[in-house]
């Protein structure tokens, strides 16, 4: 391990000492209070479990607000109502490409705000929209908000992004730190072979952590240009591009539900295309004879308006959990 990880290693771990102490101070966000986290870097299927959760929160009566971040927004340092649930008030450039999906997903069930500040934008957010439940994105990390749940997802396709912290490997804090959870969720099951030895794992670093499994469905494909839900032609294959955590993920779910993949092109996480980009992408698909392409919803945030000139769809997905009814009741019970 390099002298870089060793010291991000070494911080990490006094700053968890410094909370579990009660040296850092936790601020109560006043309401039930509900965080979704990973410890490595990169796509685990985070997104679509928060909208889960908001879902199940929603359904239960609650005034649901999503607190993230808002990664690769235009200045992170400034709070953005990215939905006040009934329409979305900002584009991707303001608020970041995972918020502008969490709004579409969740519009008419919860208010959507990107915020580093997470305890002020909580205190805000009560005041102004009388939130009863708040859902963390992407906040097991982030212990400044006392949490009433604290659950994390492992990607069952790389559980511990190979075991080194960064910036060698891709663990935010010692796969140690899962101790803190109190649910786990095992995402991408499908694509996985034996989960034995991942749960053994996991049970020997959490063991007093609710387990779960869950698997990721494609839902529909819609058009990238009207949303309407289409289906392209099969007998030809199509060309997958993406910028997002866990690229090859996305192109397994493709052939999992049973496309040809011709080819696929990779872009950073949180990536802002380019028309030229954008043309290679359609060029490159031409060469392999694919006669459509497809993408993420966390990318088509980003593509509003763009012309294609080859078909374009974009693949909606959601959680299915092996124990669906225990998940929604601890999320449930989990009220104050």
């Amino acid at each position: 391990m390099s002298l870089l990880a060793r010291l991000y290693g070494w911080v990490s771990a006094l700053r968890n000492y410094l909370y579990d102490k009660g040296i850092l101070d936790v601020h109560d966000a006043g309401v039930l209070t509900i965080s979704v986290g990973n410890i490595t870097t990169g796509g685990t299927g985070k997104t679509p479990l928060v909208a889960y959760i908001a879902d199940v929160l929603a359904e239960s009566g609650h005034e649901v607000g999503i607190l993230t971040r808002g990664y690769g927004r235009r200045d992170e340092s400034e709070r953005v109502l990215v939905s006040d649930g009934y329409q979305i008030l900002a584009d991707p450039s303001a608020a970041g490409d995972e918020p502008i999906e969490l709004a579409q997903k969740l519009l008419g069930k919860a208010v959507v705000i990107a915020d580093a500040d997470r305890s002020a934008a909580a205190e805000w957010a009560r005041r102004r929209f009388g939130i009863t439940a708040f859902v963390l994105d992407d906040a097991f990390q982030h212990r400044k908000v006392r949490r009433d749940l604290n659950i994390v997802c492992i990607d069952a396709t790389d559980p511990f992004g190979g075991g080194d912290l960064l910036p060698v490997g891709r663990l935010r804090e010692k796969a140690a730190g899962l101790g803190r959870a109190d649910a786990i969720v095992i995402t991408r099951a499908e694509q996985a072979g034996d989960l034995s030895g991942v749960r053994e794992q996991i049970k020997s670093l959490a063991p007093n952590a609710k387990l779960f499994t869950s698997k990721t469905r494609l839902t529909s494909l819609r058009s990238s240009k009207d949303d309407s839900t289409a289906l392209p032609n099969q007998e030809r294959p199509v060309f997958a591009f993406s910028g997002i955590g866990n690229p090859s993920s996305f192109e397994r779910l493709l052939k999992g539900a049973g496309f040809n993949i011709a080819g696929a092109k990779h872009f950073p996480d949180h990536h802002i295309y380019t028309a030229e980009e954008i043309a290679d992408i359609e060029s490159t698909a031409r060469s392999k004879n694919a006669g459509a392409l497809v993408t993420t919803a966390k990318d088509a945030v980003k593509l509003r308006g763009t012309e294609f000139s080859l078909p374009c769809y974009v693949a909606e997905v959601a959680l299915e959990f092996d124990d669906a009814s225990e998940f929604r009741d601890m999320v449930r019970k989990s009220r104050r």
